[in-house]
């Protein structure tokens, strides 16, 4: 599916927080630039948080409270594994979190196969989104 606005990128998060369970993850890949930490943020305000959403480059991790439950952003370009994010104690945060989202996080595909994985690309001004889970591409259709 083409994102060709901010409009766009704020009805996929809405079609992302009704389809996505509570404590699932969500894999954001692409390259830099692609939009993970703005569809993040749409996904926050899907969610109703208040919070301004930032990305967690530096510090890794940030917790937004919404009426539904915390929404959890990570960023796991810096970590040099998937094992130093289950070390940061991940599964704790899928216990209690609404929405955990992980950017760079494919790595996390082998341990949790039944994640979601939204793959952002781009070309020029054009981009892309397409949703995953178990290798089985879902339909973006709303």
């Amino acid at each position: 599916m083409e994102l060709n606005s901010l409009n766009d990128s704020r009805n996929l998060a809405a079609y992302l927080v009704k389809r996505i369970p509570a404590k699932q993850l969500l894999i954001l890949s692409g390259p830099l630039g692609a939009g993970k930490t703005t569809l993040t943020q749409q996904i926050a305000k899907a969610l109703h948080a208040t919070a301004q959403v930032s990305s967690p480059t530096y510090t890794l991790i940030h917790e937004y409270p919404t009426p539904e439950g915390t929404l959890v952003h990570i960023d796991a370009y810096r970590l040099p594994s998937s094992d130093a994010l289950l070390g940061l104690g991940l599964e704790d945060y899928l216990d209690h979190a609404r929405l955990v989202v992980v950017e760079w996080g494919e790595g996390l595909l082998t341990v949790f196969p039944d994640a979601f994985l939204l793959t952002l690309s781009f070309d020029g001004e054009t981009r892309a989104a397409q949703l995953t889970q178990f290798n089985t591409l879902i339909p973006l259709d709303f």
